[in-house]
């Protein structure tokens, strides 16, 4: 349990990124379920999900830094890097505009840490969040976020930091439960914001962190109308821009001054949060080229994210739908090719660049079957592949979710797929054979730290069996046929490599006769995977 502080220290920013991830978590499906503003796309929840992740993430890295040197943290570093791991992992609107808010109170926090600095936090922080937005709503998260910072700027004289947490908790819910009359759309639908009650979500989060215990009462539900009564992709229909558009940009304020003004003239929603040369933009548009053109004119753009809202509005008049589709996440693009020749339908996640539930909808909507089975390939991706199933199933989409962990385990439910069998009998199939296939990966040690095998330095080649270290090498070739042996001592008929774009042929080539040589009936099988981020991915099945 988190301890009661009198003070906010760079522990507290931990156990409250910690703790606002494992809350999101739970409540990113009722979240999901409740988007019906600025887009009914069902996947607010899972945006501020992975908006915390990224920060939580930013956040434990730090404090693995210090472990080398047996120190902790300052405030202020947690803090800023929890600000920073928001803005470089932000997605949608909401997860945008969370980065921002954690952004304002990193500036405060990181001159002090007692209850006034927390209060200063939560005003600045909501403030900056109305200034990032180009045209702020009332009934969103932006009156939840101020509603917060009034009630505990009330708890003025009040040394406790956790009496400033806990007033701005309750504000923050009074406002939540408001929202439907500020807000036609909601009110329509019967539910209270979605972004809004994110942030309550966070702020409880934040009131555990600093007091020790959560909150004494849950978030309200209005109407009488549970979340999961809510089907709002019927509730609510799309008649806005086609394209959300998202990207980092490393840019001058003066240039991005020039781009708010030019997005601003191409759709809506337009977020622009950040500062000191970093910025993530997000805005809806119908032309995602001129959204993205217009960011090349202001600066540099990179991790572009452009999620198709409307496909059935571009795609009016189709055929029949096929019976039967397979939706695979594939690191690289020599897997996507092979994956789209095995008739799958792909989504790219390209290195650090995890694919939005948005992306998944999008890619299970143009598989345009009456059943599809989704394959993440990634254990991370598990939350977001969810909430795209779920809206899937929403649209009348019969979709079965393999919760595949890794490129290679897609790879063998993909050979064994057969669309002629029955739905229920092709995904146990698809489910053993991916579940029988052990995964390895080889990638790079970005610093000293502690794993499994024991201590690694910064460039050593990392072995990892079924998520964990195993082997420490100093390069590829060794590293991978260490890693090989591992894990055919356990037994196996097939080996399945994925060749990362510096693995030569002759490297395979001299795998593929260490598997022949040294275990008979054992076949190895080579693919291309192009920019996958690992130097190569291993299966055993």
């Amino acid at each position: 349990m988190p301890q009661t502080a009198d003070d906010i220290d760079a522990g507290a920013v931990r156990t409250w990124c910690s703790l606002a991830l494992d809350a999101l978590g739970r409540e990113r499906a009722a979240i999901d379920a409740i988007n019906v503003y600025p887009v009914a796309d069902g996947d607010t929840g899972t945006n501020l999900y992975l908006t915390v992740e990224s920060a939580a993430a930013a956040v434990e890295a730090v404090f693995a830094a210090h472990e080398t040197g047996a120190s902790v943290p300052a405030l202020g570093d947690a803090a800023r890097a929890m600000a920073h791991g928001a803005l470089i992992g932000a997605r949608g609107n909401s997860g945008t505009i969370l980065a921002q808010l954690l952004r304002g109170m990193a500036e405060v926090l990181a001159d002090g840490h007692d209850a006034d600095h927390l209060r200063l936090a939560l005003a600045r922080a909501a403030s900056a969040a109305r200034q990032a937005v180009a045209h702020p709503v009332e009934g969103t998260v932006l009156t939840v976020a101020t509603a917060a910072a009034e009630a505990a700027g009330c708890t003025a004289g009040d040394p406790r930091p956790q009496a400033v947490a806990k007033a701005a908790y309750e504000g923050a819910c009074t406002a939540l439960d408001a929202t439907p009359g500020q807000l036609a759309v909601l009110g329509r639908a019967g539910v209270v914001d979605a972004g809004g009650r994110g942030l309550v979500t966070v702020l409880g989060a934040l009131v555990e962190a600093v007091c020790g215990e959560a909150p004494a009462h849950g978030i309200r539900v209005i109407s009488g109308i549970a979340p999961a009564d809510v089907d709002c992709t019927v509730a609510v229909e799309h008649d806005g821009p086609a394209f959300e558009v998202i990207y980092l940009l490393e840019a001058g304020d003066d240039a991005v001054d020039r781009l708010r003004t030019r997005l601003d003239g191409l759709g809506d929603s337009l977020v622009v949060v950040g500062g000191d040369g970093l910025w993530n933009v997000h805005v809806h548009v119908d032309d995602a080229g001129a959204a993205v053109e217009a960011g090349v004119e202001a600066g540099r753009p990179y991790r572009i994210r452009i999620t198709h809202f409307g496909a059935d509005r571009v795609h009016p008049h189709r055929s029949e739908p096929a019976q039967r589709g397979v939706v695979v996440v594939v690191p690289g693009d020599g897997l996507s090719g092979l994956c789209t020749e095995a008739g799958a339908t792909t989504v790219l996640a390209r290195p650090g660049e995890p694919p939005a539930s948005g992306e998944l909808v999008d890619a299970i909507r143009r598989a345009h079957a009456r059943e599809v089975v989704l394959l993440p390939n990634d254990a991370d991706l598990r939350h977001t592949a969810a909430a795209a199933a779920e809206q899937a199933r929403a649209e009348g989409i019969r979709v079965a979710l393999i919760p595949t962990r890794a490129a290679v385990q897609g790879i063998a439910a993909l050979a064994v797929h057969e669309p002629d069998r029955s739905f229920d009998e092709d995904v146990v199939a698809m489910t053993a054979a991916a579940g029988a296939t052990r995964y390895g990966e080889l990638t790079v040690a970005e610093r000293q730290s502690w794993t499994m095998a024991g201590i690694c330095q910064a460039g050593d080649i990392l072995g990892l069996i079924d998520g964990d270290v195993a082997v420490i090498g100093e390069d590829v070739p060794r590293t991978a046929r260490a890693v090989i042996d591992r894990m055919l001592a356990a037994g196996g008929e097939l080996v399945t490599l994925v060749l990362g774009e510096d693995v030569t042929d002759a490297l395979a080539d001299a795998l593929e006769e260490h598997v022949r040589e040294g275990y008979l009936a054992v076949d190895t099988v080579v693919y291309r995977g192009g920019g996958q981020g690992a130097a190569l991915l291993i299966g055993v099945e």
